[in-house]
């Protein structure tokens, strides 16, 4: 090997390492990778920036417009009709909110077909007394296995097509994929259905999550005493004492309750305040005279309430503002006139400081605020509501509009008119010309992070072939498998793939695996096709863990899993994918 080849290598270990260890965000790992390639002479100057205009970011990217215009046409409501009679038992209902989860993210982001079904599921499991957590990772791996049957479905298929182009001279072609992952996402929903969701633990049976958020933890009631240094002073002010790690939650005046004061609010004296945080939060408060605390008071959320306030559970999407930040940097209170009552991580309550928690997707969040501004709050901070109530169905234009814009870029493509990322480009600019989205949410439905990841990480990608450590790779696998027959090399492809997926995130595994497939082929003198579709299988499979997926991610929280749960569901899961789709990729490639 020469100097760059082993440079390559360590590189794409230390990358792999960053990944599991999950320290920084993986769109910084990447960037980091790429500015590390040019330094150390792998990725050439002068194309260290041309993954960002590579098909499959953009055509990612328009994907995610075209997504965020489907969720707010409002043709889940016209589809969740269909679901009212299903909710007698609870493999009726795993099985029709899977069934719509599934079909959506075949043509949607996964993501995002996921976040439109979330809280129908959460507010039918309420209804019908079911645990929330029998029927959430159910819903997550369905958005996951109908990604599967088409070009668009998921990031993982729409990068192995455009590598195809660059290697092969064409692509997949939209339906390309249909064959095998239909029969994979059958499998393996018939497998959910009937067997899977009984594998999972039962956690809130009665459909209520109050008791993860121990609220009369973080409630403390205090008289503002004669000589008061805060008499006068604002809420505000009071926050600002403590670090804003407590928020004054009501003023009991003159035996009247005063909800969610505003941070201008005036303090007097004989004023009752009703505060939120912990015990060390309030130190810099008692220290001063004049300030005398009654005693913990247990709160629910029915005291918190009023016919002008709303307590909201929420959970953080993935690329909130708030991930990453404690709460006294987000300011709430200050700034969005909303108070947080409570953090649930992983089913639990961290344990550590209300005050110093650094929020991470898939937290879920019990908010208090005005009625008319906590759901602008909540939009604002990258949130999603968990319990919405129902509404009745309301035919828009953009019901229909949408679906048929999309429908036409999709047969274009279909049919070769033109290129698929120049077809969903169009699609993009004739829903913000006839005002099915706006300019503003088209940009901000784009995962941001998502595409400097395949920016960044698509040159390197490329390297490996340039390098020629993709020939390294491929012998050394050869050398291993040379005897064995073809069955066995896509099943080794299949489970490789799905263990990097598991723990480095999907798309990195396709930009990695396609061109070790490629070179492959090239080395057993074979059609690289069966290959690369083994390679879309196992990245498009992240089963194991909810790091090696968003969507995994995103039901964490709202169902109490912990890390491990994952496997109980995921690994015979894995197993039904491996069985079903190398005897199809033998019979179809």
């Amino acid at each position: 090997m020469d100097a760059h080849q082993i440079s390559l290598f360590a590189l794409l270990g230390a990358v792999i390492v960053l990944f599991i260890w999950n320290r920084w965000r993986y769109d910084v790992v990447a960037g980091m990778a790429l500015m590390a390639a040019v330094y150390l002479g792998i990725v050439e100057p002068d194309r260290a920036f041309t993954g960002f205009s590579h098909p499959a970011v953009i055509t990612v990217a328009c994907v995610l417009v075209i997504s965020r215009a489907l969720q707010n046409s409002g043709l889940v409501e016209v589809l969740l009709r269909f679901l009212d009679g299903t909710k007698r038992s609870s493999t009726g209902q795993i099985a029709a909110n899977c069934g719509v989860v599934g079909m959506l993210s075949a043509f949607m982001n996964n993501v995002g077909a996921l976040a439109l079904m979330l809280p129908v599921s959460i507010r039918d499991a309420k209804k019908s007394g079911r645990p929330v957590s029998t029927i959430l990772m159910p819903l997550s791996f369905a958005s996951l296995l109908g990604g599967l049957i088409t070009l668009i479905g998921t990031p993982p298929n729409i990068i192995i097509a455009t590598i195809r182009q660059e290697s092969l001279g064409e692509p997949f072609r939209m339906f390309d994929f249909t064959p095998v992952g239909l029969a994979v996402a059958v499998a393996g929903f018939i497998f959910i259905v009937l067997v899977g969701w009984r594998f999972l633990p039962s956690k809130g049976e009665d459909g209520e999550s109050a008791d993860r958020f121990h609220i009369a933890r973080y409630i403390s009631e205090v008289k503002v005493a004669y000589g008061s240094s805060l008499i006068g002073s604002t809420v505000g002010d009071l926050e600002q004492i403590c670090d804003n790690e407590i928020t004054v939650m009501a003023i009991i005046r003159h035996k009247r309750n005063r909800l969610a004061p505003s941070t201008v609010e005036k303090i007097l004296e004989g004023d009752i305040l009703i505060m939120q945080g912990d015990s060390e939060s309030f130190q810099p408060l008692f220290a001063s005279p004049g300030l005398v605390q009654i005693g913990d008071k247990v709160m629910t959320r029915q005291m918190l309430q009023s016919e002008e306030l709303r307590v909201m559970e929420v959970v953080i999407m993935p690329n909130s503002m708030m991930e990453g930040s404690p709460m006294r940097d987000l300011q709430l209170h200050a700034r969005y006139g909303i108070n947080l009552l409570g953090v649930s991580r992983q089913g639990g309550t961290p344990m550590f400081r209300l005050g110093q928690v650094r929020f991470q997707t898939g937290d879920v969040l019990l908010l208090q605020g005005v009625d008319k501004t906590l759901e602008q709050a909540v939009n604002a901070l990258g949130c999603m509501i968990l319990t919405r109530k129902a509404h009745k169905l309301r035919l828009r234009s953009s019901t229909y509009l949408v679906p048929s814009v999309f429908i036409g870029g999709i047969l274009a493509a279909a049919f070769g008119l033109v290129t698929v990322p120049l077809a969903f480009a169009t699609c993009c600019l004739v829903l913000i010309l006839m005002k099915a989205i706006s300019l503003r949410d088209a940009y901000r439905s784009i995962e941001w992070p998502v595409i400097l990841l395949l920016g960044c990480l698509i040159p390197i990608g490329e390297s490996l072939h340039s390098t020629g450590a993709t020939e390294i790779i491929s012998q050394s696998i050869h050398h291993v498998a040379l005897d064995a027959p073809l069955w066995v090399l896509i099943g080794i492809l299949v489970v490789v793939s799905m263990i990097l997926s598991d723990l480095i995130h999907n798309s990195p595994t396709a930009v990695l695996m396609a061109p070790l497939a490629i070179s492959l082929a090239d080395i057993m003198q074979m059609s690289a096709d069966p290959l690369l579709m083994a390679v879309a299988v196992g990245a498009a499979s992240p089963y194991l863990t909810p790091i090696g997926h968003q969507s995994n991610t995103l039901v964490m929280g709202p169902g109490g899993y912990q890390f491990g749960d994952y496997w109980r569901m995921g690994l015979p899961l894995d197993i039904v994918i491996v069985c079903v789709s190398v005897p199809m990729i033998l019979w179809i490639w």
